[in-house]
């Protein structure tokens, strides 16, 4: 009895790896997208993709022709609103505020972004964003089409200052 569910717990622990191996640089993609850090220092989307993860794996052996893709996503979506929702609440005075965000994403709100991830990067259709967030149909469309325009219209970044002209001796 042991011996079998030893050999199960390691299929199991190897199915789940190489999932991991094959989606997680898309999902930590979503996850940075979503947390607005740049791609090269994003501490949150990493623990927030870990324990969506670790929720995926906990449930591994209960998916049953579920797509763990899928199940990983709506994981990291309800999280990322959930932490969005304390995050951007009302300052409590004394307490630190949460460091600027400043990646690709950083204009948008937090529910912006959120849809803007599913829609466009995910191509999540509209029916199921509207079920994974929570809201009409109508809504959503509305969100998004505001989020597209607001990443449309807004200047890029000014050019930086050009450095001053070598003095030549003469």
């Amino acid at each position: 009895m042991r011996e079998r569910h030893s050999t199960r717990h390691r299929r199991r622990t190897r199915e789940f790896e190489a999932f991991v191996a094959g989606a997680g640089g898309r999902l930590l993609h979503a996850a940075t997208l979503l947390t607005a850090e740049p791609v090269d220092a994003n501490p949150r989307a990493r623990r927030l993709l870990t324990s969506a993860l670790a929720e995926t794996y906990a449930r591994w052996h209960r998916l049953r022709g579920e797509d763990p893709y899928d199940r990983t996503r709506q994981e990291l979506a309800a999280r990322f609103a959930r932490a969005a929702w304390r995050r951007h609440r009302p300052a409590v005075p004394g307490l630190p505020r949460p460091a600027a965000e400043t990646g690709l994403l950083a204009r948008l709100t937090p529910q912006e972004r959120l849809i803007l991830v599913l829609r466009l990067y995910e191509g999540v259709a509209e029916e199921q964003t509207a079920a994974t967030v929570g809201l009409p149909v109508d809504r959503v469309r509305a969100i998004c089409t505001r989020a597209v325009t607001a990443m449309r219209s807004t200047p890029p970044a000014p050019p930086a200052p050009a450095a001053p002209a070598p003095e030549v001796a003469t």
